[in-house]
C-alpha cells in the first residue's frame, strides 16, 4: 500500500500548479494534505472516482484544514482528537481499518518570537495521549506536518535556528518522547544518515533553489508495524508547495 503527505500550502493554490498531475500519477492508495486553506464548498476537486474524501476544515476561514484522500474505505472515521481546545483548527483526521488508525495531522506553528511554543507544548501531550490510546487498540500510521526538525542533519542550517520555531530544544524533545513510546521514523528508520533530504524551503532568500530547508513532514508509524515497512520517499522534485510531498510504502 501506498500513502502520501502534502503540506499543500492552500489547496486551491496548490491545484493550480500541478497538484492534479502528482495526484493521479502518484496513484497512492492514501494521500493526506494539510493547511487546505479553504471552507466546505470553496473547491471542486476532479479527483478519480476510486477515490473518497475526508475533510476537516478550520473554523477561521483560509486557515489550517486537512483532508484525507482514500481508495479504501474506512471503518469509521474521526475530526480532531476529542479536546475542544485543540479541534477548531481542523489539524487531525483519523480514518480507522481493519489492522491500523491512518491519523493526519498538521502541528500548530510556535510561531515567531516562540508566541505559541507553550500552546504548541499542551498540543504535543494531547497529541501523544490520542496516538497512545489508538496504540492499545491497534496499528497507527501517523502522518503530516509536525513541524519539528529532529535532529541536526534534519536542517540546513542548525546552528542559526536552534531557537527558532521548529527547532526549539523543547519542540525536539517532544518529539523524542513521542518516538520513545514506541513509534518509528520511517524515513530515518530507512536512512539514518541521509542528509540534505528536506520536504520544507522558505520561500524567501531563494532556499530551494539553494536546498536551505527543514524536515518537518513525516510519516511515522506504530513499532508493530516495523516489519511491513518497505520504503520511505520525499519527493524533492515536486513542486506547488514551499513542502514537498512525502512517501510510505507498506507491504
Amino acid at each position: 500500500m501506498k500513502f502520501i503527505s502534502w503540506n499543500v500550502n492552500g489547496l486551491r493554490a496548490c491545484v493550480q500548479k500541478g497538484f492534479l498531475d502528482f495526484f493521479k500519477e502518484s496513484s497512492a492508495d492514501f494521500f493526506c494534505i494539510q493547511e487546505t486553506k479553504l471552507q466546505e464548498g470553496q473547491i471542486s476537486l476532479d479527483l478519480p472516482e476510486e477515490y473518497e474524501s475526508y475533510w476537516n476544515y478550520a473554523q477561521k476561514k483560509g486557515y489550517s484544514g486537512t483532508a484525507i484522500f482514500t481508495k479504501h474505505k474506512p471503518l469509521s472515521s474521526a475530526y480532531g482528537i476529542g479536546v475542544p481546545e485543540h479541534d477548531s483548527e481542523g489539524r487531525v483526521i483519523t480514518l480507522e481499518y481493519e489492522k491500523f488508525y491512518l491519523v493526519t495531522c498538521y502541528t500548530p506553528n510556535s510561531q515567531n518570537e516562540l508566541a505559541r511554543l507553550p500552546y504548541r507544548m499542551e498540543w504535543e501531550e494531547a497529541m501523544l495521549c490520542y496516538l497512545d490510546g489508538l496504540k492499545e487498540k491497534k496499528s497507527v500510521i501517523f502522518c503530516g506536518d509536525l513541524n519539528v526538525a529532529h535532529q541536526e542533519i534534519d536542517l540546513k542550517n542548525p546552528k542559526t535556528n536552534r531557537k527558532n520555531a521548529g527547532f526549539t530544544d523543547e519542540e525536539r524533545e517532544k518529539f523524542s518522547v513521542f518516538l520513545n513510546h514506541g513509534y518509528i521514523d520511517t524515513f530515518r528508520h530507512f536512512y539514518p544518515d541521509l542528509e540534505q533530504v528536506y520536504s520544507w524551503w522558505s520561500y524567501r532568500f531563494k532556499a530551494r533553489e539553494k536546498n536551505a530547508g527543514w524536515r518537518i513532514d513525516y510519516f511515522v508509524v506504530s513499532e508493530d508495524l516495523k516489519d511491513k515497512l518497505k520504503d520511505a520517499k520525499i519527493h524533492t522534485q515536486v513542486f506547488g508547495s514551499d513542502h514537498c510531498p512525502v512517501e510510505l510504502e507498506i507491504e
